[in-house]
């Protein structure tokens, strides 16, 4: 099973040169944000050639804008390319897919033909989602939620920050704007990426437009990025352009382990931040909320093997709107509207705040 980019892409491709207006994603963010530094998360979607393991990806150089379906040998998979040479559209054998099963565990992602199934589930970080018995005990997102009181020098927790396999990259905004994106649209979507009605990837593709449609809950404003233009848009229509965006990072993948918390923990200024969180998507697509009740922190961490880790965590003051089965509860036992309920963000994930 495979999310594949058709011959459509080849037209909006074109669409791209006629217009003369689509900047490419970096150029958009320079212009916007001239002094914010780009985090890792954001980079290595725009460079997927840097990032191993790739399904349908978006790379955007000095030849300008290429989009290939599949990794494989080079020159095999489709790839479009727009540049000043005009549009050149090769079709090929596909590389490698990215394959999407619905278990028992919930959803799980395997890029590649030999790559091992991640875990991702439902997103942990929609507040109105209630866990299932089976994420309690499954779910790798279940150690990243910990109490603002425990946020100290020395303090130990159980963590695994893993690596994503859901590899999706950016698609320039003229192109994602191009593409539907609604319930009401799903056969066309699915038409569009080649993808079988009824099968799993359809589920998924579906479970992210419905879950981007959903109200959000009492003070919170929500909204899904199909972009990078339209991710720095709406965080900056929130919080102005003097922001900063910030991810975790971490020296290398591990195991579970235990991770102590060092000095240095830094808390981000203003109570008002946009967290945007990676969906399962055929191209990458951000769930972002912006509340007015969270305090950003950078955490310094190093693991029981000596891995160093910078992570992002968000504190929430007022849970009071949250499903009272959200995952975060169960885990800390505590009642909505308690207590500060605090939880590290995936390397995936970005934060935007005030500088």
């Amino acid at each position: 099973m495979e999310f594949r980019l058709p011959h459509v892409l080849a037209f909006l491709a074109l669409a791209l040169v006629v217009s003369h207006a689509a900047l490419p994603p970096e150029v958009y963010w320079n212009s916007v944000l001239p002094n914010t530094p780009m985090p890792k998360s954001i980079g290595d979607l725009l460079h997927p050639d840097l990032v191993e393991d790739k399904s349908t990806s978006v790379a955007v150089g000095k030849g300008g804008v290429n989009v290939n379906s599949g990794k494989g040998k080079p020159g095999k998979g489709t790839h479009v390319s727009v540049g000043g040479k005009g549009v050149g559209v090769n079709t090929g054998k596909p590389g490698k897919r990215t394959e999407v099963g619905v278990g028992k565990g919930g959803v799980s992602v395997n890029t590649g033909h030999k790559g091992k199934p991640v875990h991702v589930g439902v997103s942990p970080f929609i507040y109105n989602y209630a866990a299932t018995e089976n994420q309690l005990h499954d779910d790798p997102n279940v150690a990243l939620f910990f109490l603002e009181k425990d946020m100290h020098p020395g303090k130990m927790m159980n963590l695994q920050f893993t690596e994503n396999t859901n590899t999706a990259t950016f698609l320039p905004r003229q192109v994602a704007d191009s593409i539907p994106f609604s319930s009401n649209k799903l056969p066309e979507i699915y038409s569009e990426f080649s993808v079988k009605p009824g099968s799993m990837e359809a589920e998924v593709m579906k479970d992210t437009i419905k879950e981007c449609e959903n109200p959000g809950i009492k003070g919170e404003e929500k909204y899904c990025a199909t972009s990078l233009e339209s991710m720095i848009d709406f965080s900056t229509s929130t919080l102005g352009k003097n922001v900063q965006a910030i991810s975790t990072e971490v020296e290398n993948q591990t195991q579970m382990q235990k991770y102590t918390i060092k000095t240095g923990v830094e808390m981000m200024a203003g109570e008002t931040s946009v967290a945007c969180h990676k969906q399962n998507y055929a191209y990458a697509v951000f769930y972002c909320h912006a509340t007015h009740t969270t305090r950003a922190y950078t955490i310094p961490l190093e693991g029981a093997d000596g891995t160093k880790a910078k992570a992002v965590a968000v504190c929430h003051t007022d849970t009071s709107a949250w499903n009272p089965k959200h995952l975060a509860f169960q885990v800390l036992n505590v009642k909505p509207g308690t207590v500060p309920v605090c939880h590290f963000l995936p390397q995936d994930h970005v934060v935007w705040v005030p500088k």
